[in-house]
């Protein structure tokens, strides 16, 4: 409903990072201010009030997000949604540990081991979410749910508070806050950048591998399940892991990391993996230096408070500001050599470890920034250099036991000068919008040109010939849009049955502008595209000019293409769906209403041509099954590139898979509206997706297969 883009996810992450820190706002004031049979009547208060506005639903009376300024929208969106619900529940966990400290039934028990039980809770229900009550419940069901367990767990609440509210209890707690030692500013300032990293983290590995690494579906709570895994695993009165492991491990993780960031074609799989495990032993080591830090029971409640202020603090820096500051994903390298800092010792003398971590790292932007001048001259010795750079890092192992803060910063600079070099000339421009890390990089030794997102090529136009003379004329599509391949000749095969000619043609997704090449005289193009950076690059001749050359007089509308499109009041004789976040194709583009919107907006005897191609999921059944479901007719056809095709320079060829839908028959032209297609039909056990229920584990599991 609110995109598919890893930023609405960054953004979410960092909506309820803020949110929890005004429940622990609340909490802290309401154990601090009120009597315990006070702070129990307002909370059950606030519970009984907040059923008034459940079920929980997306609030439509914002409107659609704007072109600009999406991250304020979506604030707004959850706050309207579930503000109260969320803050409600966030207030629960500080509460109930503090009424559990003053229970004459625990004295003398820490409270902080129920810290380790509410994460445990939360780990589980977000692995059970995909995998049981995605696949099982539609929305509506899950929020009928969910508000009956609303109801329960506020009874609960309200049979643990009734048995915390005697007189000697309270004059009990305030002797002990009385005789506990101060808290000191040094402590808060430790709580809140020992969850800072973590937190900071979770949203930069995030996305990372959303956007650099892979953007299959279900990896974003990855992470998450396992930073919710660290607080299982250290808040207790033994931990399961001694922290010494995970302080012998970082630097060797961090090692591994650079091999993860600056390897060239390294397996999806490993790449993830070096990732999600690099961020679990960061996770663990910050974590553990905050448990050791933690406070009397006493102050329980202004500890959490100081812990959550970090974790929004490291949310906003990489959700919020981070993507208008930088171009690429540079605060994850920085929250990595941060992280160094978390090691026992690093900031016991704090002048000299703004020394140590600065000087590096300032050595490194300067080298980045005089790079463009030093890369010609450098050329030759470019495996040397990145050799040295290597030795660089590397050293930082052996030097963050001692010097922890000296080993963040030459991590930190030796990683941005090993980025800087592998980058080399072939990157030409690099941009970062809302929606991920655009690219226009030079590929085949310069003869092609490419906007590149993540490891997806979103277009490309060629620049030399075979011969290496500069091309010139009408450019050619290449990749998913060369001549002969599926996408070309399903529109060759609709345009011949509608007469030789096109009226009207949409496409919902721009890239590179490619598909424009398959334009002919007196055709009107409509083009939907998302993302206002992806429209500057295409229509800058200095880097394509597809849309120049082809179809100078196409519109280009901006912003989400169903909302955009649903706007539209004359019907296309052809429409395209090519819209893909990185390599996925956002879910709510592929529901039955979603569908039942683009029929609406073809002319009688015009057909759908879908792109499906993805790495990760097998959509193809998915869409069959909404075909079905509306009565429409389709053809699909997987072209798995074959080696002759794959070394020929002058295609650029990448296999791909589309599917053309169409009302009756006779609207595809034939019965196979590419060579080699096959009729769709559903396949069993394959539920049509709706705007109410998706099974993204299904297709991936299906992909697998």
């Amino acid at each position: 409903i609110l995109g598919g883009a890893p930023a609405v996810w960054s953004v979410a992450m960092v909506f309820f990072q803020t949110l929890l820190l005004g429940g622990y706002l609340y909490a802290h004031l309401s154990a601090t201010k009120l009597s315990t049979r006070a702070s129990v009547l307002v909370h059950l208060a606030l519970l009984a009030g907040t059923t008034f506005l459940l079920p929980i639903a997306v609030t439509t009376k914002l409107g659609n997000p704007p072109a600009d300024g999406e991250a304020a929208w979506l604030f707004a969106v959850f706050a309207l949604s579930t503000g109260l619900p969320f803050f409600a529940v966030a207030a629960n966990g500080p509460l109930l540990q503090a009424w559990f400290s003053r229970s004459a039934a625990t004295r003398g028990l820490s409270p902080y081991p129920l810290y380790s039980a509410s994460n445990l809770g939360s780990f589980a229900a977000l692995l059970l979410y995909p995998v049981l009550f995605e696949p099982m419940l539609d929305l509506k069901s899950q929020t009928v749910a969910w508000s009956v367990g609303f109801g329960v767990l506020a009874l609960l609440i309200g049979a643990a508070g009734a048995s915390v509210r005697s007189a000697a209890i309270e004059r009990s707690h305030s002797t002990a806050v009385a005789d506990a030692a101060p808290v000191t500013l040094r402590q808060r300032a430790l709580w809140v950048f020992f969850a800072f990293v973590p937190s900071g983290l979770l949203v930069a590995v995030t996305a990372h591998i959303s956007t650099d690494v892979s953007s299959g579906p279900l990896l974003w709570i990855i992470p998450l399940s396992l930073f919710l895994l660290t607080f299982v695993l250290i808040f207790r009165d033994r931990p399961l892991i001694p922290h010494r492991v995970f302080v012998t491990l970082w630097p060797v993780a961090a090692a591994a990391l650079v091999f993860g960031m600056t390897a060239a074609n390294l397996h999806v799989g490993l790449a993830v993996t070096l990732h999600v495990a690099a961020f679990f032993i960061a996770a663990m080591l910050c974590h553990g230096a905050l448990y050791a830090a933690r406070p009397d029971a006493s102050h329980l409640t202004e500890f959490y408070l100081w812990m959550s202020f970090g974790g929004v603090l490291g949310g906003v820096f990489t959700g919020l500001i981070a993507p208008h500051v930088f171009n690429g994903i540079y605060e994850y390298p920085i929250l990595i050599a941060l992280a160094f800092l978390c090691l026992p010792g690093a900031l016991a003398e704090p002048g000299k470890m703004l020394a140590r971590i600065g000087a590096p790292i300032a050595l490194a932007a300067l080298a980045a920034l005089a790079w463009p001048w030093i890369e010609p001259m450098a050329k030759p010795f470019t495996q040397k250099i990145v050799m040295v750079g290597v030795i660089v890092v590397m050293s930082a192992i052996f030097l963050a036991r001692r010097t922890p803060a000296l080993a963040g910063g030459l991590f930190a600079g030796g990683l941005a000068a090993l980025l800087v070099v592998n980058t080399g000339s072939d990157f030409e421009h690099s941009v970062r919008s809302f929606f991920g890390v655009n690219h226009v990089v030079k590929l085949e030794g310069g003869a092609y040109r490419a906007i590149v997102h993540s490891n997806t090529n979103h277009g490309a136009m060629r620049l030399l010939n075979e011969d290496g003379t500069p091309a010139t004329g009408r450019p050619i599509p290449v990749a998913y849009y060369r001549p002969g391949g599926p996408y070309e000749t399903a529109i060759s095969t609709l345009r011949a049955h509608q007469g030789g000619r096109f009226g009207r043609v949409g496409i919902t997704g721009l890239g590179a502008g490619g598909l424009a090449c398959h334009a002919r005289d007196g055709e009107a193009w409509t083009f939907f595209e998302i993302d206002p950076e992806v429209v500057r690059i295409a229509r800058a001749p200095k880097w394509f000019t597809f849309l120049r050359d082809c179809t100078p007089d196409a519109r280009v509308i901006l912003g989400d293409a169903r909302l955009t499109l649903a706007e539209e009041a004359r019907p296309f004789d052809m429409l395209a769906l090519d819209a893909f976040s990185s390599d996925a194709i956002p879910t709510h583009l592929m529901t039955r209403e979603a569908f039942r919107l683009y029929m609406s907006k073809i002319a009688e005897g015009g057909a759908l041509v879908v792109h499906i191609s993805n790495r990760y999921m097998e959509l193809r059944s998915v869409v069959a099954a909404i075909a079905h479901e509306l009565g429409l007719v389709g053809v699909a056809r997987i072209e798995k590139t074959p080696d002759a095709i794959a070394r020929d320079p002058s295609n650029l060829a990448i296999g791909s898979e589309i599917v053309v839908l169409a009302r009756r028959t006779q609207d595809r032209g034939a019965r196979t509206t590419t060579p080699g297609g096959e009729a769709l039909t559903p396949r069993a056990g394959v539920a049509a997706w709706t705007d109410d229920y998706s099974n993204t584990l299904g297709a991936l599991w299906r992909k697998e297969r």
